[in-house]
């Protein structure tokens, strides 16, 4: 019998087709910039609130498929919500961003939950609540995807207690007490690893991996450290999911990791497809990996803001290079507040024009 999901394009490209024009999905696709986004999330009160709220992360997931009619939708959630679960204080500052009690040794560790706990999933467990919910209510042709932060992104802002240019908080600890930041991490791999496992078990159809802090990481003995913080736990990550859930579609977006970086995603960890940001070359990417790899990404954010000609010509630019070959279409990084809404459709015409 056939697997009746493969007829979602963004799942054929997974499995390694090319679709032309290719399938598309943006990263925050459901967010400020849109002002029913903007609308539920007043009524909803606090950001954890729509997270955690199922009718209300429903909601916003479904948002930008009524409007632009994306391939894909992603889970609307955050990747903190995981250090939330294992029992550190996380909150949400207006005009701010995340704010944690910093991890700054063991005796903050120490007060976690450890990976067993089911105290973490109960607490995780309105998340899968709407990811049913979700797959329930999208149209069948739309992929939905599922999400988590890599292990050295989110320990970076359990460390340091928000985000931070350099990183600084977790790379000294990673000085100061290695095997301390290899538990934490350990621990995250582990907790992961199971919380994807149970958002497939609860319906999506593929998952991400948010690597966000790749270019930015401690020095390593061995003089690989993409290796040793980044690609090495997502590969135990990708080991341990497809273990339960063999098929599992994943996909890691490694941004900041470079041309090189970008390159060894997909052979280092076993994923199916490498997310592109905007700072590498689309077409050089493409000329150095097999063109049986899957890859995603790259527009500039800061293109679809500007739009116009510059928008088209972008748009274009990603299309020739990426020609009969596997590729969905999505920007290099998330889709910023101030976006026209104007500029995402022309962005979708123009792709969808050879259609």
């Amino acid at each position: 019998m056939a697997d009746a999901t493969m007829d979602r394009p963004v799942l054929r490209v997974l499995s390694g087709e090319a679709i032309s024009p290719p399938p598309a999905w943006m990263m925050r696709q459901a967010g400020r910039y849109l002002p029913e986004y903007r609308a539920t999330r007043a009524e909803a009160g606090s950001f954890l609130d729509l997270c955690y709220n199922p009718a209300f992360a429903t909601e916003v997931t479904l948002q930008p498929i009524r409007r632009f009619g994306f391939e894909a939708s992603i889970l609307f959630s955050d990747i903190l919500v995981v250090p939330h679960a294992l029992g550190q204080d996380v909150r949400f500052v207006e005009g701010e961003g995340p704010r944690l009690d910093a991890l700054e040794g063991r005796a903050q560790f120490e007060r976690l939950r450890e990976a067993g706990d089911p105290a973490i999933f109960s607490h995780l467990a309105p998340v899968f609540e709407a990811v049913t919910r979700i797959r329930g209510a999208l149209p069948h042709e739309t992929t939905l995807l599922g999400f988590c932060g890599a292990p050295w992104t989110v320990a970076s802002y359990m460390i340091g207690g928000r985000g931070t240019p350099d990183l600084a908080p977790a790379r000294a600890l990673a000085a100061a007490d290695p095997a301390l930041l290899d538990a934490l991490l350990d621990r995250l791999v582990t907790v992961q690893t199971e919380y994807l496992v149970r958002q497939f078990r609860a319906g999506v159809d593929a998952v991400q991996i948010f690597e966000s802090h790749a270019g930015v990481l401690p020095e390593s003995p061995d003089g690989d450290a993409l290796k040793r913080f980044s690609l090495g736990p997502i590969a135990r990550m990708v080991e341990g999911i497809r273990a339960q859930v063999p098929q599992a579609k994943i996909i890691v977006f490694a941004r900041g990791s470079g041309l090189d970086g970008h390159a060894r995603v997909v052979p280092e960890t076993g994923a199916d497809a490498v997310g592109v940001d905007w700072g590498v070359d689309l077409a050089a990417l493409r000329a150095r990996i097999p063109a049986t790899t899957v890859t995603q990404g790259n527009l500039h954010p800061e293109t679809l803001i500007e739009g116009g000609d510059k928008l088209d010509a972008a748009v274009d630019a990603i299309l020739e290079a990426t020609a009969g070959l596997p590729h969905i279409f999505n920007l290099g990084h998330g889709i910023t507040p101030q976006t026209p809404v104007a500029h995402v459709e022309r962005m979708l015409a123009r792709l969808r024009a050879g259609r």
